[in-house]
Formats: C-alpha cells, sequence, structure tokens
C-alpha cells in the first residue's frame, strides 16, 4: 500500500509479544483484515488488539493515543479503545507499538444498522460529547493526524493537485467548482474543539443496530470542527445526513467547510490508493465525492 512500508507478520507479533510482554505470550495471534492504511492489526486471544504501525513515521500516532484516550474516555458515551501496553521497538522493528482492548462489534460499512437514523443520532451525540471536552492542551494539527482540524484554505493546493491528477476519470470542473464553494466559506473562528479525525464509517463500531464504539483514533486533535462534521457525507442516505446535522446544531459555513473536507479526503485517496493497493478506501473514496457533488 506504501513504498515505505515495514515487515510485519504474525510471527513477528508473537516474538515481540513474548519478548515484552511475557503475560500474554500463550495467547493466539490472528491478522484483522483488511489492514488499516496506518496499523496492522493483530487480535491477540479473545480481549485484545495488537497495533503496529506500518511505517515508521507514522508511531507518533499510537504514543498521542496512548497520551490522551484514557483521558477522554470518561467524559465519552461510547467505547474507546484502551491502551494496555506500550511495546518498543524489537526483532528487527524499527517502530513503537500497542496493546489495546478488543472492541466487540461490526464496522458500520460491513453491517448497515437497523436504522441509520438512529446511527446518524448516536454519532452526533459522540461528536457533541468530544466537543464539549475541555481542549486545553490538546494537540492542534499537524502531520500527527493529517493536518485534521486545520483551516480548509491550508488544503487547497494538495486537492487540486489531487484534482488534476484524476482529471481523465473524474469531472474536474465540477469537483473544482464544488470545492472553491467550501473554501468561500467562513473559516471557524471560534475556539478549537476536540476532533477524532478520522470518523470513517470503517471506524464506527455497531452491534444490535446502534453505535456501540469508535476506533481508530490517529487524527485526534484540537482545531476545526468541519473535519469530523464530514462524517455526514459518508452516511448512506441524505435523511441520516439531516438527522446528524440536526442533533449536532451544526451552522451553514460548517456544513459547508464539511463538504469541502469529504471532497478532500476523496480526491486525495483517489490519487494515491487503487483498487489494487486499497480497494475498500477506493470504493468508499468514489462514494463520498459522489454524495459531495451531488448534495449540498
Amino acid at each position: 500500500m506504501h513504498a515505505d512500508e515495514l515487515d510485519i507478520d504474525a510471527a513477528l507479533v508473537r516474538r515481540l509479544v513474548a519478548a515484552q510482554f511475557p503475560q500474554w505470550a500463550a495467547l493466539p495471534v490472528e491478522p484483522v483484515l483488511p489492514w488499516g492504511t496506518e496499523n496492522a492489526l493483530f487480535r491477540l486471544g479473545v480481549d485484545l488488539v495488537v497495533r503496529l504501525p506500518r511505517r515508521s513515521r507514522t508511531a507518533e500516532r499510537l504514543e498521542k493515543e496512548g497520551e490522551w484516550l484514557p483521558r477522554l474516555a470518561p467524559a465519552l458515551r461510547l467505547a474507546v479503545p484502551v491502551p494496555l501496553g506500550a511495546g518498543a521497538p524489537g526483532d528487527g522493528y524499527p517502530s513503537t507499538w500497542a496493546v489495546y482492548s478488543w472492541l466487540p462489534g461490526v464496522p458500520a460499512t460491513a453491517a448497515a444498522p437497523d436504522d441509520e437514523r438512529r446511527l446518524a443520532t448516536d454519532l452526533a451525540q459522540f461528536v457533541a460529547d468530544l466537543q464539549r471536552i475541555d481542549p486545553s492542551g490538546g494537540p492542534t494539527p499537524g502531520e500527527h493526524n493529517f493536518f485534521r482540524g486545520c483551516p480548509l484554505a491550508l488544503r487547497d493546493g494538495s486537492t487540486r493537485e489531487s484534482i488534476a491528477t484524476l482529471a481523465s476519470t473524474i469531472d474536474a470542473d465540477a469537483v473544482t467548482a464544488t470545492w472553491e464553494e467550501s473554501l468561500a466559506a467562513p473559516a471557524w473562528e471560534r475556539d478549537p474543539v476536540w476532533i477524532h479525525g478520522d470518523l470513517d464509517t470503517r471506524n464506527l463500531l455497531v452491534a444490535n443496530g446502534r453505535l456501540r464504539a469508535v476506533i481508530d483514533w490517529g487524527g485526534l486533535g484540537v482545531g476545526d470542527p468541519a473535519a469530523d462534521v464530514m462524517v455526514a457525507w459518508k452516511l448512506r442516505s441524505g435523511e441520516a445526513r439531516e438527522v446528524f446535522r440536526s442533533n449536532l446544531a451544526v451552522d451553514n459555513a460548517t456544513w459547508a467547510r464539511a463538504r469541502g473536507w469529504v471532497l478532500s479526503q476523496a480526491v486525495m485517496a483517489l490519487a494515491y490508493y487503487t483498487p489494487e493497493t486499497n480497494p475498500v478506501l477506493v470504493q468508499e473514496a468514489e462514494r463520498w465525492l459522489a454524495v459531495a457533488l451531488a448534495e449540498s
């Protein structure tokens, strides 16, 4: 998926766990597929999961989660992964890694909830809970969180470059016009708020038709809430989007910027990944882009 990926397999995970967490050495290790874009996941026994950065330069995201998730979790009504152990480089693997609690449920992409309106309500409540937490001392947008939460204008150059790369496969004029509409929206001028930063439906765990947990917090930071509001365009129906917006009381400017965020993420993903390197994300990004163009 990436040119600088590290070599990771179940045998390596078994050796790392045995050397650094001998209390778990006897537990079975099984890959969790498909892997994410940033981390390889391996189920460790029944109750644990090991996450290993696929590139050394992304390790700081796990370290950030280890610092902040225990502080944020008590204020959230949904479950989040609990870091249980911080692994060090070893056995030829050059990066830090981590062991987390395993959270039950299936990704919202794999099994649609019984009522997407209810999912949208649950999701809005989660985002509201997160935004109410005091952001003091939280990490501001940067490479550690893919710059999620930064002013939308800072993504202009890379977004236009991706549009140009895709010019033979998309309606570049329509995409550019939609992007420029979002750029014209007033910037966020209030205090920054906590954002998850990567609320793809793959990171939303559903059980019995309800949203139960939110995983993969590598995009965590404080900034413009539009970076989380963009999840509205990742829901399947326009009705669910309106339920989400109404419950979160999203203002017009933030809604417009959020549309720009999802468009930007979609074209960047499509310009970088292929159906061979990341078929799941390519399919999702195509849908996000279609929805962003169709719905204001």
